[in-house]
């Protein structure tokens, strides 16, 4: 079951959704760029620069988000974004690895 923001639990996570979601070069940049910071690093939306518009930057995370990829949280009047990288090793041992390689 979800939580209130969208955020499925681990055993919900589907493989074939985690690859759609992944499938979309900006969002695999944006789970690309995360796999690279330190973990549990939290970063803004906008922080990625991906060049589109508030409403197409709103779609990719929602994407991210409902496929178990990232958890987004409320930090005033701000959305963090932070990978749910426990949870991808634990649901998908490895997958994080190969797109960390490219």
């Amino acid at each position: 079951m979800t939580d209130a923001e969208g955020h499925p639990e681990t055993a919900e996570m589907e493989l074939a959704e985690v690859l759609g979601a992944l499938a979309d070069p900006l969002r695999r940049r944006v789970v690309t760029t995360l796999i690279d910071e330190p973990i549990d690093t939290e970063r803004t939306c906008a922080s990625f620069e991906l060049g589109v518009s508030k409403s197409t930057l709103t779609h990719h995370f929602r994407i991210l988000r409902e496929a178990g990829l990232v958890r987004q949280v409320d930090r005033g009047n701000s959305r963090k974004v932070r990978l749910r990288r426990a949870e991808l090793e634990e649901r998908f041992p490895g997958l994080l690895e190969l797109l960390a390689k490219g």
